[in-house]
């Protein structure tokens, strides 16, 4: 509860009374003092100071709903604190804004069928849009940050704008941070539960093992804490580094003021500090940003001593491997006297000393660039012992365009036809190969050659923290269970200063799109390539990166706030705001890896090389993507969930594969298998009319995806075939098997050759179904083989499979088989068929056309679009201003066509009165 002392004086609630205890503020309360002096109602004299409490879930008010219509009903259940803002209809859709997200209901639309759900919607967190713009006048194109696109078409030019504004004014910059929704969902939660306190611990705490990782790692890498190494409080209240933790790992004889004086000579004051122990071989990781150089060439003798100290270190410590071997226990050396006693070890062991590499992420050109402003790179004649390596990974903004590259290219519509050489043109499997050749580099020099590194780059925390985070994935298993990567993530990235805010686009009033760059997204997607690689070896799944992926940008948790630790614990986020780990929990089955093996000393030695990495179509075409965007972590269903929903769905929903989707009747009927197209809207009319009596939308199971269904689906004995087929409840290939009994009960005259077909038949049947429909093979059928004479029984036995049909069903259904049936018959006996009337008119959408089929004239709010009737093109006003009917198309009053379909309707039309004409003098003369 908040407590809040009131002053009526005038107006009330006056900012100027506003006292927040920030030192004394809990978990669960917020502390606001105002001074209100309540006046008498009667005498006027001024009563005495009184007190209100409020929850915390008073400083988030909602906001009143703006509706278009009345009648609009808000199409999402609404998150605790969300409120939404705006409510109206786009074109077939109904649009909703809140303060957390952009709700888009879908009733049929070909444009966003990659983005749909399974209803139909579209739910995408306001926070996650990077940018809004009208495209086509009618048309919003919303641009999202983990690369989705997301359109949507509206009927006037007003109505595009006005929504224009109100989506700009929503994913705008914060003033302030607790205008971003996390704050308001983690106050309204605490208020719906009466122990406040235990509602924040469920809901908030990501677990001791984030809470005290740092002493936890410490102990779990064996640490020499006596002899070799220390724990620093140098930067205690982040004294010496705002970005650095308070606490971290230095040899033991480097003293604090030595860590000051080379933290004047680091960029930021980011020196270096050792994060990985290697347990068999001592080895460690250490990081830290460029050093200072310049063009003066200026060195630092503190920091030279510091890196040259951590190899040291890592000869005393040498780990299970080589216990007992080089370590001087309790003992205080000078420094002649350490290198003298680490020289005789290495003698005695008959090695030679491990040199430290330094492994700088940039290439050598930006290195010595970085000079120019301060910065540069270390020299080997100033490090003994110690090899530079440089990487050439690209800097954020080469990172940044190569993402919109690949966003422009995944958003394409429809797919283009130079896939592969758009994706190349990228560059973004490049950057990732580049990344993990850095991560293998040091695994391998840190588990095969013991060697210790130092990893850098320009300040440290944007491709440092993407190779030290690889590398401790590939030589620890603890790190790809879901409590480690918790804590990887905790450690390499928030601790270490990655600056979340800026690179996310979170902070307040940041304008500078420059600082936006995916860089957490680029490494996630090389943990992807990995789990990819090693499916067995990772206790988690690709849904938990996708869902990471989402809650890095959605602002629905505080997590990924803030630019540094020093940052959030000024602002209390911790304790104000839920975590993300409490959703991708260890305990939470719809994130984990059930092909997970557990290991305890497997490295990983991954193909970094381009041709081995594949897209992460989960996040960059998200019509694959494992978890809904829906935020409620039950959404996301385990294996067993989804294989029972699919199955209770109705078959309509499915996605089709066109080339198989008429095999088993094809094999039934004995009809040959003709090539199908991989696009749905061509030769729909007459591919489907062959499967069922139902001459439109017969729904057809993805082969290889679904599972044996036809042995599953019990239906009533007293249900007719086209009621179930309607319902959803029966698969083609049992449809099939449905029409050949009833066939068969009709007495229908069979032969020995159809009975051998039969037999044959059923035999694949069984196969099918016994391999769950994964082994589909090429049947052969023997009347294939046979002249055209011996088809016409064939052809016989569908005509009576449509009288059975028609008795079953409605004169609708009747009416419709009896007009097509001569396409029926046609499939049967190889006869040729029509082409008109199979051919259906493809209308061009509205937003594909920005210029005039005919002319070539560009659209704009004077020069509307007009939809031919035949032909489907969109043309001018000028192109397209005549009227006649169209009874090939159903159109028997006049409608608008083009000029060219004008003339050519009307030369068909006089060719057929003419026909007509000299036919009948024939007739007169025969009567």
């Amino acid at each position: 509860m908040l407590c809040r002392c009131e002053e009526r004086s005038g107006a009330l609630g006056g900012e100027g009374g506003n006292c927040t205890v920030g030192s004394e503020q809990t978990a669960t309360t917020f502390l606001t003092t105002k001074l209100i002096e309540t006046m008498g109602t009667e005498t006027g004299e001024e009563g005495p100071p009184s007190l209100e409490y409020i929850q915390a879930k008073d400083l988030f008010p909602r906001k009143d709903l703006v509706k278009e219509e009345e009648d609009l009903q808000i199409p999402f259940p609404v998150l605790q604190g969300e409120g939404v803002e705006y409510l109206g209809r786009a074109d077939d859709a109904i649009i909703a804004i809140s303060n957390y997200r952009l709700h888009i209901k879908y009733q049929d639309s070909l444009i966003n069928t990659f983005l749909q759900g399974v209803d139909g919607d579209i739910s995408v967190p306001v926070r996650l849009i990077e940018a809004v713009e009208s495209r086509d006048m009618f048309q919003l194109h919303i641009v999202c940050k983990d690369s989705k696109v997301v359109r949507c078409h509206f009927s006037t030019f007003k109505q595009c704008q006005e929504w224009l504004k109100r989506l700009n004014k929503v994913i705008a910059h914060p003033t302030r941070l607790e205008d971003l929704f996390t704050f308001a969902y983690h106050a309204w939660c605490l208020g719906i539960c009466g122990d406040e306190e235990e509602t924040h611990v469920h809901l908030c705490h990501p677990g001791e093992h984030v809470c005290h990782r740092f002493e936890m790692e410490v102990e779990r890498m064996r640490f020499d804490l006596q002899n070799v190494w220390r724990v620093s409080e140098v930067n205690c209240n982040y004294k010496l580094c705002a970005s650095y933790p308070q606490k971290f790992l230095v040899p033991v004889w480097i003293t604090d003021k030595e860590l000051e004086s080379v933290g004047t000579f680091r960029s930021w004051k980011r020196i270096p500090v050792v994060v990985y122990r290697h347990l068999r071989n001592g080895a460690v990781i250490s990081r830290c940003s460029q050093p200072e150089i310049s063009w003066w060439g200026w060195r630092n003798a503190d920091d030279e001593y510091l890196v040259t100290s951590i190899a040291k270190a890592c000869i005393l410590d040498q780990g299970t491997k080589m216990s007992g071997k080089g370590k001087n226990e309790g003992t205080d050396l000078s420094d002649a006297e350490f290198d003298s006693s680490i020289t005789g070890s290495v003698a005695e062991s008959g090695g030679t000393p491990q040199k430290l590499l330094i492994l700088d992420a940039r290439s050598y050109t930006a290195a010595v660039a970085n000079r120019a402003k301060g910065g540069g790179c270390e020299c080997e004649e100033y490090y003994p012992n110690c090899e530079v390596m440089f990487m050439g990974m690209a800097n954020i903004h080469s990172i940044r365009n190569s993402f919109h590259s690949l966003r422009a290219v995944c958003s394409q519509m429809p797919d283009p036809g130079n896939w592969l050489s758009a994706m190349e043109n990228t560059k973004w499997l490049q950057h990732l190969s580049v990344m993990l050749k850095a991560a293998v580099l040091v695994a391998n020099m840190v588990d095969r050659e013991g060697r210790p590194v130092l990893v850098h780059c320009s300040d440290g925390w944007d491709r440092t923290p993407q190779i030290v985070a690889l590398a401790k994935i590939l030589l620890d298993p603890y790190y790809r269970t879901i409590e480690g990567f918790q804590v990887l993530v905790e450690t390499e990235w928030l601790d270490f200063g990655h600056k979340f805010g800026d690179r996310c686009g979170h902070s307040e009033n940041q304008d500078d799109l420059s600082e936006q760059c995916p860089v957490f997204l680029q490494w996630l997607d090389c943990v992807h390539q990995l789990l990819k690689q090693f499916p067995c070896l990772f206790e988690f799944s690709d849904a938990f990166l996708v869902k990471l992926v989402q809650h890095t940008y959605s602002c629905l948790y505080g997590t990924f706030l803030c630019n540094n630790s020093r940052e959030r614990e000024a602002r209390n986020i911790y304790k104000r705001t839920c975590s993300v780990w409490s959703l991708l929990r260890t305990g939470n089955k719809n994130f984990q890896n059930y092909l997970y093996i557990p290991s305890t000393e497997t490295v990983l030695h991954p193909v970094y090389h381009v041709r081995a990495l594949h897209l992460w179509t989960a996040v960059y075409l998200p019509i694959s993507s494992p978890c809904t965007p829906i935020d409620s972590a039950d959404l996301c269903l385990s294996r067993g969930r989804a294989a029972e929903d699919r199955a209770g769905k109705s078959l309509d929903r499915l996605p089709k594969a066109r080339s198989v989707d008429n095999l088993p009747l094809a094999c039934e009927s004995g009809a040959p298998l003709a090539r199908t197209s991989s696009d749905p809207n061509i030769n729909q009319h007459c591919q489907e009319e062959r499967n069922s009596p139902e001459p439109r939308n017969t729904p057809v199971f993805v082969v290889p995806d679904v599972p044996d269904v036809t042995c599953e689906l019990e239906v009533g004995a007293g249900t007719s075939l086209l009621e179930m087929k309607s319902d959803g409840l029966m698969d083609p290939v049992e449809i099939a098997k449905e029409v050949r009994e009833e066939n068969l009960v009709n007495d229908l005259p069979p032969n020995t050759e159809e009975a051998e077909s039969a037999d044959v038949q059923n035999q694949t049947e069984k196969t099918v179904c016994g391999s769950n429909l994964n082994s589909l093979t090429y049947p052969k059928d023997a009347l294939q083989e046979k002249p055209s004479n011996n088809v016409h029984p064939h052809a016989t036995a569908n005509s009576e499979m449509e009288t059975c049909l028609r008795e079953s069903d409605d004169s609708d259904i009747e009416e419709s088989l009896s007009i097509h049936s001569d396409d029926q018959r046609s499939e049967a006996s190889w006869e040729p068929v029509d082409r008109k009337e199979t051919e259906v008119t493809r209308w061009v959408p509205d937003h594909m056309a920005s210029h005039c089929f005919n002319c070539d004239s560009e659209f704009w709010l004077a020069k509307r679009r007009h939809h031919c009737r035949n032909c489907g093109n969109v043309f001018c006003a000028n192109c397209c201003h005549l009227k006649l009917p169209i009874p090939d198309q159903q159109l028997y009053d006049p409608v608008l066509v083009c000029n060219s379909c004008y003339d050519h309707v009307q030369a068909c039309r006089t060719r057929e009165i003419m026909n007509q004409q000299l036919k009948k003098p024939i007739a007169t003369a025969s009567g």
